[in-house]
């Protein structure tokens, strides 16, 4: 969704807008304050979390609760009931359920499990995205709103190809939003590096990406077998692996099918007429 004019964009009727681009740079504090003026706020982690991994988390959970003798008891008499408290700000029981590989007396999984979850939530991120354009019609025909955000994961770039404009979920959210990218810069970067070591969050790897980085790791670590990595240690350092090759794929994204906004001039923003002036003011410069 390419427009003519910055003012084609002001003027329309019926906004919708994809944000994507690294965990951190102000794409969900964004969508909370749109949401104050009147936009509809569609949280990909959040679908993923509950509507298409919800069973997966919960049954973890419960596999658990299995392991005490106590609450075992219970569960098989339906006398407790669990459940994820996900929300849009804490995404933490998807962050646990999908883990990081490593030594299991620290938390870690076995790589095979850890890669068994990280395709269902490849799956699930995909189906996710597919959602948006029900979203769009449902913000509106639910509850009046004309102006929606999809607030996408830092993993979007992993589930497309991003030069091709018949991948699904390209089609889907170029035909349906204008696809925005918050840029970033090597300060914030290190900045979201230093908050994953302090709070981790929903990691997704391209299957080839991760075996790679994984044998990197034990590599230079010196280790020799899977269950002698530190999960904490390999999860910080692929984080930033990941976090440094997806960056120019983002932008090769907004390149092809979007527009491109500063991280720095995001954080000005007070509501929404400054947001759509700093969209406009992005597809001035595109067509310059």
């Amino acid at each position: 969704m390419l427009f003519d004019s910055p003012d084609a964009f002001i003027h329309s009727s019926r906004r919708a807008i994809t944000v994507f681009g690294m965990a951190g740079v102000g794409k969900t504090r964004l969508s909370n304050l749109l949401r104050k003026n009147r936009w509809f706020h569609y949280s990909v982690d959040y679908r993923i979390g509950t509507r298409h991994m919800g069973e997966f988390i919960v049954d973890n959970f419960k596999a658990e609760a299995m392991k005490v003798p106590f609450l075992a008891q219970l569960l098989r008499s339906d006398s407790i009931y669990i459940s994820s408290n996900i929300t849009f700000d804490n995404l933490d029981p998807l962050s646990s359920y999908l883990g990081t590989p490593g030594n299991a007396k620290l938390g870690g999984l076995p790589l095979a499990e850890y890669q068994r979850r990280q395709e269902q939530h490849r799956v699930a991120e995909i189906s996710a995205l597919l959602d948006v354009p029900h979203f769009i019609d449902r913000a509106k025909t639910l509850y009046g709103y004309s102006d929606f955000i999809a607030d996408t994961g830092g993993s979007l770039i992993e589930v497309i190809d991003h030069a091709d404009p018949e991948d699904p979920v390209v089609k889907a959210l170029t035909e349906n939003t204008l696809l925005l990218y918050i840029r970033g810069t090597d300060k914030d970067a290190a900045e979201l590096v230093r908050r994953f070591r302090q709070s981790p969050k929903p990691m997704y790897y391209r299957p080839a990406f991760l075996l790679q980085k994984w044998a990197e790791f034990k590599h230079i670590e010196g280790i020799l077998e899977d269950d002698d990595v530190d999960p904490a240690k390999f999860g910080a350092w692929g984080f930033e692996a990941l976090l440094h090759d997806r960056l120019p794929r983002y932008q090769a994204l907004a390149d092809n099918f979007g527009y491109t906004i500063e991280a720095s001039d995001l954080a000005t923003v007070r509501d929404g007429d400054e947001f759509i002036d700093l969209v406009a003011s992005a597809i001035e410069k595109r067509m310059r």
